[in-house]
Order: C-alpha cells, then sequence, then structure tokens
C-alpha cells in the first residue's frame, strides 16, 4: 500500500523555496498561457536557469503570438539560445504561433488532444501548460517523475508515458498537480540519477531504492 499522503506531505515539507523554472514563469506572468506554453517548449533538455534566463528574454521581445508571426525563425532562435536544440524550438514556436493566430484567435487551447496537435508538444508538455497555465488536472511526468516513481518502486513502468498512465490510476488527484514540482525539485537536488543523496532522504521509509548501486 503506498502512502501518498504521508509520502507527499514528506515532499512539500522538505520542497526548497524555489520553483522549478516554467512554475516561476507562470507566476511571473499570471499564468499567462502564451508564457507558459514558451517556457515549457524551452525548458526541454534544458537546465532551469537557463529555461529561466531565456524565457524572460524571449518573452520581452515577443509577448504574444501575433508578434512571433512577424519575427524571422532565426531572430527567435537567436533569443532562446544557448538552450539545448534553440533552432528546433525557434522553428516549432514560429509553427505554433500561426496555428494559434489562424485558428485559435491567438489563444492557447486548454484542451489535452488540441496542445498535442500543436509542433513539437509531448505529453510534457501539455500536461504541464494544462496544469500551470489553466489551473487543470494533468499529471506532467518528465524524466525525474519517471525515474523517482520507479526507483522507489510505487509502479514499474518503461517509459514516461506509461508512467503517466499508471499514475493516473493509482496517484490521488489532489496530488496531481504538485507531484511534478516536488519531484522534480528532488529529483534534480536529493534523489540523483547517479550516486542519489540517500542518507537525507525524506521518503527512505517508502523508497525499495529500485536499481540504485552507490548512494551517498
Amino acid at each position: 500500500m503506498i502512502l501518498w499522503d504521508t509520502i507527499m506531505s514528506k515532499l512539500e515539507q522538505w520542497k526548497a523555496e524555489q520553483e522549478p523554472a516554467v512554475n516561476t514563469v507562470a507566476a511571473q506572468t499570471k499564468r499567462d498561457p502564451w508564457a507558459v506554453l514558451v517556457s515549457t517548449i524551452i525548458s526541454l533538455r534544458t537546465k532551469d536557469a537557463v529555461t529561466l534566463a531565456r524565457s524572460k528574454v524571449f518573452l520581452e521581445a515577443i509577448p504574444d503570438p501575433s508578434t512571433l508571426c512577424t519575427i524571422p525563425t532565426e531572430r527567435a532562435a537567436q533569443l532562446i539560445y544557448p538552450a539545448g536544440f534553440y533552432r528546433t524550438k525557434a522553428t516549432n514556436l514560429k509553427r505554433i504561433a500561426a496555428i494559434l493566430v489562424e485558428q485559435y484567435d491567438k489563444q492557447v487551447p486548454d484542451d489535452i488532444d488540441r496542445l498535442l496537435a500543436l509542433p513539437g508538444v509531448g505529453r510534457k508538455t501539455a500536461n504541464l501548460v494544462l496544469v500551470e497555465a489553466f489551473d487543470k488536472d494533468g499529471i506532467c511526468v518528465d524524466v525525474h517523475v519517471h525515474r523517482i516513481s520507479n526507483r522507489t518502486g510505487w509502479l514499474t513502468t518503461k517509459n514516461p508515458e506509461q508512467t503517466e498512465d499508471l499514475l493516473r490510476r493509482i496517484l490521488p488527484r489532489i496530488y496531481w498537480k504538485r507531484i511534478n514540482t516536488v519531484l522534480v525539485l528532488y529529483g534534480q537536488q536529493v534523489c540523483r540519477p547517479i550516486s542519489p543523496f540517500c542518507s537525507g532522504c525524506v521518503i527512505r521509509p517508502h523508497c525499495e531504492r529500485r536499481g540504485v548501486g552507490r548512494s551517498r
């Protein structure tokens, strides 16, 4: 039996004062959907510090999809650099902006299927936009959520898509929105991929430590 109330309470008590980059952008922009979508795309395979800095620069220059439609892709790429895959992200954002202008009256859709139809938007991005921009229930599964959920023994899955599907069935709905935030920070600072800090883990009694060899 997974003691979700205990686990989430301990993680929430531990959680450092800082929020992940996308959550910070959401708070700073009053949950502006365009800002959340942009920062989420920039964040893919990019460290939080870079995501936060480049999101700020990009959004100051391009505050809405209409503006991006008038700006060359190369200029958009320069604003995203040095985030990973900045040229691909710029290309996708340009295509997304055109779709939003042409099909959605310049608004980011609040429906997961419509979000998933946008270029470069996967389930992680779509769920994070739903949660952070629209305050809708969603389970955003990134590498940290996937790794920790399997390492602890809460579930056994092969990829983030399977993890999301199973968490939707076993995780109480009241924790859907928060699990990504707490596990991203925990995965970055404590439950790291290699040599995690098990000695200081607040949820160690609830962890099977699957696949953990060396730890600190």
